[in-house]
This record gives C-alpha cells, sequence and structure tokens, in this order.
C-alpha cells in the first residue's frame, strides 16, 4: 500500500484487532479505535457503544474506510437464549449502527469491511463451497444472514461493502486452537467425533493481510471466503497438530460427549463439516502466505 488512509476499527483489542492495527500502523496510516470506554479517551479513540446505539454521528467523517471486528465472543459460553440473543444484537446493531453513521456522513468512508463468518454455509458436509453457495442452515447461519444485511444503509449510498467470511483463525492467543493446545500437550488430544468434518482455516496473519486487501482493492465487494484454500478434516487436522508439537493424538471425543459439554454449540462449531473455498480472493490475485496447515502451525506455534 502506498497512499497513507485513515481506518477506523471497531474490536481493536482483539485477537484480529491487535495485530490488524499494528501492520496497519506499521504500514503508515493513521488507525482510529472505536471504544466501548467513555472516560480517558486518546486523541485515536472514539467513544461508542453498540447495543446502546451510542456514538457521534460526525464521527466517521473524513475517515477512508470502517472494519468492523466487533461482537459478542460465539464460543465463550453455553449458547441459552439470552446468550444467542446477545450474539446476534452485538453484530446486527453494531453494523447497522455504524452502516447508519456513514449513511448520514457529508464525507463517508469509501469501504465498509463488515466481517460475517462461515457457519452462513451451515454443515454442509463433502460440498466445495464459494461465495455464491446459498445459505445454510441453524443458529450461526442466521446470525451470519442478519449481520450481512445489517449494511443497507451503506451500501444505500454507495458505500463499497465487503463481507470476509472468516474461517478456523489459527493462534495461539485464541480461538480454537488456543483451546486444543493444553489437552494436545498432555497428549490427550483426538478427532471430534467422526473427525470427517472439513474444518476452513486461516493463518492469523493471512487473516490480518486478507482484511487490509478487502480495504485496498477495490475489485472485492460483498462476501469474501477468508480461508486458506487447502481446507481440511478435522481428523487430519488432529495429526497435524499433535506432529508439530510432537504429541500423540489417540484419545477421540465422541459426539455425545462434545454435546454433553457444550450443548447446540457443539454440531455448529465442532462438528458441522463446512469446505469453504477463497474463490474471490484467489481471482483477485491474493497471495497467501500459509497455504499449507502444517507450515502454518508451526509458523506459529515453533
Amino acid at each position: 500500500m502506498t497512499d497513507s488512509l485513515t481506518i477506523a476499527i471497531t474490536g481493536a483489542s482483539g485477537l484480529i484487532g491487535r495485530p490488524l492495527v499494528a501492520r496497519l500502523r506499521a504500514d503508515g496510516h493513521t488507525v482510529i479505535r472505536l471504544v466501548r470506554r467513555q472516560e480517558n479517551l486518546r486523541d485515536d479513540e472514539i467513544h461508542w457503544n453498540p447495543m446502546t446505539t451510542e456514538i457521534d454521528f460526525s464521527s466517521l467523517d473524513g475517515v477512508d474506510a470502517v472494519i468492523n471486528l466487533a461482537g459478542e465472543p460465539i464460543a465463550s459460553g453455553r449458547w441459552t437464549d439470552e446468550r444467542k440473543k446477545l450474539i446476534m444484537d452485538s453484530r446486527v446493531q453494531g453494523t447497522a449502527l455504524l452502516a447508519a453513521v456513514m449513511n448520514r456522513s457529508q464525507r463517508r468512508p469509501s469501504v465498509f469491511v463488515s466481517p460475517s463468518a462461515i457457519g452462513f454455509y451451515g454443515d454442509r458436509g463433502d460440498e466445495e463451497l464459494t461465495e455464491f453457495s446459498m445459505p445454510g442452515k441453524g443458529f450461526l447461519a442466521d446470525v451470519c444472514i442478519a449481520w450481512e444485511q445489517a449494511v443497507k444503509a451503506a451500501t444505500d449510498v454507495g458505500v463499497r461493502v465487503v463481507h470476509p467470511r472468516i474461517g478456523v483463525v489459527l493462534s495461539r492467543k485464541g480461538g480454537a486452537l488456543r483451546e486444543m493446545l493444553p489437552p494436545f500437550k498432555l497428549g490427550l488430544g483426538g478427532r471430534l467425533g467422526s473427525g470427517q468434518q472439513w474444518w476452513s482455516w486461516i493463518a492469523l496473519d493471512d487473516m490480518v493481510q486478507v482484511l487490509i486487501e478487502c480495504v485496498t482493492n477495490e475489485q472485492l465487494r460483498g462476501p469474501v471466503n477468508a480461508v486458506a484454500p487447502n481446507p481440511v478434516r478435522n481428523v487430519d487436522f488432529t495429526k497435524t497438530l499433535g506432529r508439530v508439537i510432537s504429541r500423540p493424538t489417540i484419545f477421540p471425543v465422541p459426539p455425545f460427549a462434545l454435546r454433553i459439554l457444550l450443548g447446540e454449540m457443539a454440531d455448529a462449531l465442532l462438528l458441522a463439516s463446512i469446505r469453504v473455498l477463497p474463490m474471490q480472493l484467489q481471482e483477485a490475485g491474493f497471495t497467501f502466505e500459509h497455504t499449507e496447515l502444517e507450515a502454518a502451525l508451526r509458523a506459529e506455534l515453533d
């Protein structure tokens, strides 16, 4: 990237937000962080609260791009009715609020990167899924559909909107990999259920670069599958992780145990088969740093 941009980011302190902010600033861009904290705001921070629709409606005037990474964590607790409502509302209301601000801005951003997730596709077995595939069924698909539709006020005024549909992000600091590491390091790792379900993954560094590509590449708009080009079955993910950390993976976890432990979330996050391909990124000429799982895991864990 050559031109210096001003980019507003929500969720800047999260798993993806932290390295994204660091990368953008290292590249010479100005980053404005939207935060819920009201006290002691820094010069590069703006207060907002997506759940109460609090925001200064002039706050995005003159900003070149917005990246919305805010949302209640999907896997931080059992999916009670209350928690499911929070997961849905934190994404849909926050996205709709940002879109409304852009709609009313005098000098509105040119691009709104509003991520979604591969949960959009639901459990689809061995079917290869591209951005043109139809949505699936279930809670996560419903969330993703509503989440993506919440940008309408921005698209109505000509803002280019991109929906990176994010897969399993590989990071020792968070997400699925962090949760898997402790039992695997004890030699207690194993496939989940049959292990035949497809996992569509992406290295954290590549995920950061995908978001930047969504900002800078005007060819990208609408859904963009943010996954590496080589998804793997869970059994192969398990074996590869064991090989990377030099531990056996001989303790499979049966589906009923996962369902007892996690409830509905087990089927949606761990047992669902979602074989996603990054067609839009590849057609746009995006270059992945990590296309093979073992190399990606070694880069993250060695």
